[in-house]
């Protein structure tokens, strides 16, 4: 019997597989269902409603200019104001806005554009089949380890790294499934959301593009993210280990440097915290901003200092973490005892 094909049985069999599928499933489910219920079709009814809105709004304005203006002129005329510093010297210069200021747009229902609002769901898509696979592949080696699977399996077939990375092949092949799927099912459901509540206008071969090489980077997220959780949890030989080194990670590592960093004035401190570069990945760069440097531009405006993360940096971070971490555990899996 092939020990791949046996393992990938036994992935898809778990109950706590199916489980953490079920679970992030239905968290993907409910932004859905959620951003469709909060948007809606912009129609002529809803157009004509924003645009009774914004001259509602523009009426409002003139007659509270009038009324300032009025009780200005009055208590100029009176040589005494009620509230001293409340008018101008000049009364006349209380006016009300253009009603060209007032855009018929403010007033418009939140409507879900599929060109400039569906790269924002991938990157909760990511997150989540990131954790999905963070912890099933955590649990996948962790339970072999502490219910003394892994040495019975080595007694049928005694190379341990061929069995170790066979388990992981069996894995990434399960999760890949699941994140192609899953993606594929992502993109039409907000397409649908778009059709029906919002517009799929301006939908070009290259946007298509631009989201489908996005999603692609979720996916290879997800599969890091599943290597790292099995990894840990081969090293410590429980499926805790990677747990608890994942909630480390983000109270200690993350949490905890910001506020030392921030207490610190360190210029740029995200630059050293972990969903900076999970967020370059997605979205090809991110730019840090250091609020504490001016840099002075001809027209006399101050802008802050910029530094630009892109998803090569992230990349190269993503990439040595993963041979640092998947190398550590096939050389404890090779050199230590199995007991």
């Amino acid at each position: 019997m092939s020990l791949y094909r046996t393992e990938l049985r036994r992935l898809v069999k778990r109950r706590f597989t199916r489980w953490m599928t079920v679970l992030g499933l239905l968290v993907l489910a409910a932004v859905v269902g959620g951003v469709f219920l909060t948007n809606e079709k912009i129609d002529a009814t809803a157009r004509a409603k924003a645009e009774a809105a914004a001259e509602q709004q523009y009426q409002e304005q003139t007659r509270w200019a009038e009324q300032e203006r009025a009780a200005c002129e009055a208590a100029k005329s009176g040589g005494t104001a009620a509230d001293p510093g409340r008018f101008p010297d000049d009364c006349s210069v209380i006016t009300a806005p253009p009603r060209e200021s007032i855009e018929v747009d403010w007033f418009l229902p939140s409507t879900f554009d599929f060109r400039e609002n569906f790269g924002f769901t991938l990157l909760p898509l990511a997150a989540i089949l990131a954790l999905v696979g963070f912890v099933v592949g955590a649990s996948f080696v962790g339970a072999e380890w502490s219910t003394g699977g892994m040495m019975n399996l080595l007694l049928w077939r005694p190379k341990r790294l061929t069995v170790l990375l066979t388990k992981l092949a069996a894995l990434l092949t399960g999760l890949l499934a699941l994140a192609v799927t899953t993606t594929v099912l992502w993109f039409g459901s907000f397409w649908i959301v778009a059709t029906l509540r919002g517009t799929t206008e301006k939908m070009t071969s290259g946007a298509w593009q631009s989201f489908a090489l996005t999603g692609l980077r979720g996916v290879v997220l997800a599969l890091v993210g599943a290597t790292v959780g099995f990894a840990v949890a081969s090293l410590g030989r429980h499926t805790a280990m990677a747990l608890g080194g994942a909630i480390g990670v983000i109270v200690v590592g993350q949490f905890g440097v910001a506020i030392l960093l921030a207490l610190a004035g360190v210029r740029f401190a995200e630059v050293w915290l972990l969903p900076t570069y999970v967020a370059a990945w997605m979205e090809k760069k991110v730019t840090l901003q250091n609020w504490q440097a001016c840099q002075a531009t001809y027209f006399g405006e101050c802008k802050p200092e910029t530094l630009d993360i892109t998803w090569q940096h992230s990349s190269l971070l993503l990439g040595v973490s993963l041979v640092l971490i998947l190398g550590a555990a096939l050389w404890t899996m090779r050199r230590r005892d199995i007991s």
